[in-house]
This record gives C-alpha cells, structure tokens and sequence, in this order.
C-alpha cells in the first residue's frame, strides 16, 4: 500500500506539511480528502500553490479517492493523506480503505469547539468519529512535527 502517512490538519497544506513531514516521510504526493474541498476552484488553486515542487497534489472527494486507492492508482508512489477532520478518514475507513495509524495535527478553534492541546480544538461529533476510528483499529496520535513525541491521541481527549 502506498499510504506512507494520514493527518488531520484544519490548515490541510501549509508550511509543517509541506516541508518538515514531506521531507520525513519522503513524500511523492499529498491527496486532500475533502468533498466540499474538492468542489472549490479557489481551495484547489491554494492548495497546488502550497504544495512543494516536486510533489503531487490530488483533491478528492471521499468516494473517488477510497475507488482510487482501492484499484491501486498510487501503488507505486508514496502517499500522505490530508483532511481537516475526523469525519473524513471514518467515511474512507468505511468505504474500505485499511489505515493503521491517524496523525492529529491542528485543528482550529471555532465557537462549538472545546481545546484540548494549544493546537487541538474538537467538537463532540469529532471525539464520536475518533472512538469511531479507533473502534475499526485505527491506532490515533498526535505529534506536530515530526521531532516531537508522537503522544496516544485516545488519552488526550479523555482528559
């Protein structure tokens, strides 16, 4: 399988991304899960911009991107994949795409959300999707950077 790392960023690309965990992981190319992500010119646009030479971008609806992965498209590439929350990865999970391990990068504070780390900002419908993940063996951590502690995500939010 050529899925090499899984982030949940609310930023999706941007400088942590872009150069620290694609230079890590030995990134050949980001793919963004995202249906409404996909359906905007401007997002996609930002996006590509983002992204640094030599990598490439896919922005895909859930669907396509799980019927994608599934019939082998980016076997021989080496692939992280983005998504700005939880939700997404449980509806790639169930459309029968195997992942082993979830990194929670940042997730923006809004008015429904509650903090959890200084980066970390969740909903509850976000803890029900984590447990969700978790539940299908889906091992969830946090680390920001790839010189951090990759820390149990499970128990963070438990605090």
């Amino acid at each position: 399988m050529a899925i090499i790392g899984n982030r949940i960023d609310g930023r999706l690309i941007h400088g942590q991304v872009a150069n620290l965990w694609a230079t890590k992981l030995n990134i050949g190319r980001f793919m963004v899960i995202d249906d409404e992500v996909a359906q905007s010119d401007i997002d996609k646009q930002a996006l590509k911009l983002a992204t640094p030479a030599g990598i490439k971008l896919s922005v895909l609806p859930i669907e396509k991107a799980a019927t994608n992965i599934k019939n082998g498209k980016y076997d021989s590439q080496r692939v992280m994949i983005i998504a700005k929350r939880p939700d997404r990865f449980v509806e790639l999970v169930n459309q029968g795409v195997k992942i082993d391990e979830l990194n929670v990068g940042n997730m923006s504070q809004t008015n429904e959300t509650r903090s959890i780390t200084n980066s970390i900002n969740v909903m509850d419908e976000d803890i029900e999707n984590f447990q969700k993940l978790k539940e299908q063996g889906v091992n969830i951590i946090s680390q920001m950077v790839p010189n951090d502690k990759a820390v149990d995500f499970m128990t963070l939010i438990k605090e």
